[in-house]
């Protein structure tokens, strides 16, 4: 009825102004800061604004206001972590955001990140019932609109479960570790995660350019976990500096959360030349502030996914007039997100499909320019003779997907395909004691190597470990 929209219209306009006054909106007993810390500093902001504004807040009360609160809600149906869309939404419309930003991260302990870089168009926005007639509504915007508000506020949403005494081990602080161990501090164990980087995050907090994801948006939901009693343990390399053995015998169960490694070679003649980067490290020294050295005034990026399209934009906004993405099929086979191909394609990013790289043009040592091969238009990327040139090229970038960790899966006796663990529905590995999430359980180039599906892989994983370990499943 009319009277109810304009009653919540006017609620969300008090609650605004309850918060420009410095006043808490209604419901937010959500606790305090977390405790200070000093992060590493990520000084990006010459990569420029992010792509997406955000919405205002007589925009965001609109846009709440559409919602239809469905009865089937197929926006969460098409959520990998079932956030309770109409829910999270109904609750910015009343103002109350703290209820909003709980609803969110309930769900989706990395859902402050997921605002920015899922491709909602797929998923929550792709299955709205205004896509009929109309634009769906922004259900990402929203999303980061309520966290953008926790965030801003300081607020812990979550309190630790009643202790029961177990300690779990996770391996790996990216977006399925930071899930496992918040959903495991919230049953009462005590976890500590291994995180072989300087900061917690993982791919969030250093393999997505910042004006996608900033980095603190990573790391507060990393504070999140914290503010539960959970040990993040930084720099710390399983396998490396800390033994599986002594992993295995500290704890009373594993989750391994370990990601992928570094981008493997293409195998070509120049691929030692001064000014060829793996893409990873090349958005990483970006994202920080590390020195890329010249890259000169054109550059090429191999590959044809997120993180290419990543390395692509990150090279235009650091000033380079000449940019081209090479990819060895043609542009439907790209594991890019479509929104992702449209924003470089307006940042003046070229892109050249049915094209495979045979040799880097080296001279004194440094990347001279690209010599590529057509190939086969029926996407087998077979190279066909005769049609070799040279392109322009001064830096080449490398974004053909990741390397495995599988001595660390063979150091857990953890049976894997290739590096990817073989785990059953409840995400248990072969080793009783050991549990998996995340990308060492995504198949190469699979659709669903999202950071949400990552999310949902760790929520699970914790879930079925705390069953065993309250004896609730039979161990076998």
């Amino acid at each position: 009825m009319a009277w109810i929209r304009t009653a919540r219209i006017a609620m969300a306009y008090a609650a605004r102004r309850r918060l420009a006054c410095g006043a808490a909106p209604h419901g937010s007993g959500c606790g305090t800061r977390p405790t200070e810390r000093v992060p590493m500093a990520f000084p990006s902001a010459a990569l420029g604004p992010p792509i997406a504004k955000r919405l205002s807040a007589r925009d965001v009360t609109v846009e709440a206001n559409r919602c239809l609160n469905c009865y089937d809600a197929p926006c969460t149906r098409a959520c990998p972590t079932a956030i309770d869309v109409p829910r999270f939404i109904g609750r910015i419309a009343t103002g109350d955001l703290a209820g909003s930003a709980r609803t969110i991260m309930d769900a989706n302990p990395v859902g402050a990140s997921c605002a920015r870089v899922c491709p909602t168009d797929q998923l929550c926005e792709g299955a709205c019932v205004y896509n009929a007639d109309e634009n769906p509504i922004r259900i990402g915007d929203l999303q980061r609109y309520a966290t953008d508000w926790a965030i801003a506020t300081g607020a812990v949403l979550f309190a630790p479960g009643a202790p029961t005494g177990k300690r779990v081990a996770v391996v790996g602080g990216g977006p399925a570790g930071l899930s496992a161990a918040r959903e495991l501090a919230r049953c009462g164990h005590a976890v500590t995660i291994y995180e072989r980087d300087a900061e917690p995050g993982g791919l969030d907090t250093y393999g997505i350019v910042p004006f996608r994801l900033p980095a603190h948006i990573a790391l507060w939901e990393a504070d999140q976990v914290r503010a539960l009693g959970v040990e993040i343990v930084t720099g710390a390399a399983v396998g490396e500096k800390i033994a599986a053995d002594e992993i295995l015998t500290r704890f009373d169960a594993v989750v391994l959360t370990i990601g992928m490694g570094g981008v493997p070679r293409l195998g070509i003649p120049g691929e030692d030349a001064r000014g060829v980067w793996d893409a990873l490290d090349f958005i990483r020294a970006a994202k920080t502030g590390g020195d890329l050295g010249p890259l000169g005034n054109s550059v090429a990026v191999i590959g044809g996914g997120n993180t290419a399209i990543d390395a692509a934009t990150a090279s235009r906004r650091l000033g380079v007039p000449s940019v081209t993405m090479y990819y060895r099929r043609g542009a439907e086979r790209m594991t890019a997100y479509g929104f992702e191909i449209e924003f470089a394609k307006v940042e003046g990013v070229e892109f050249r499909t049915y094209a495979l790289p045979t040799r880097i043009l080296v001279r004194d040592g440094r990347v001279a320019g690209l010599e590529v091969i057509a190939t086969a238009p029926d996407g087998s990327a077979s190279p066909l003779p005769g049609t070799e040139r040279i392109v322009p090229a001064e830096t080449v970038v490398l974004a053909i997907g990741q390397t495995r960790h599988t001595s660390l899966l063979d150091a857990f006796g953890v049976t894997h395909e290739r590096g990817i663990a073989t785990v059953d529905d409840q995400m248990r590995t072969s080793n009783p004691r050991v549990w998996a999430a995340g990308d060492c359980t995504f198949a190469p180039g699979g659709i669903d190597a999202m950071v949400v599906e990552a999310a949902q892989r760790g929520k699970r994983a914790a879930h079925a470990l705390d069953a065993a370990l309250r004896g609730e499943v039979d161990d076998g």
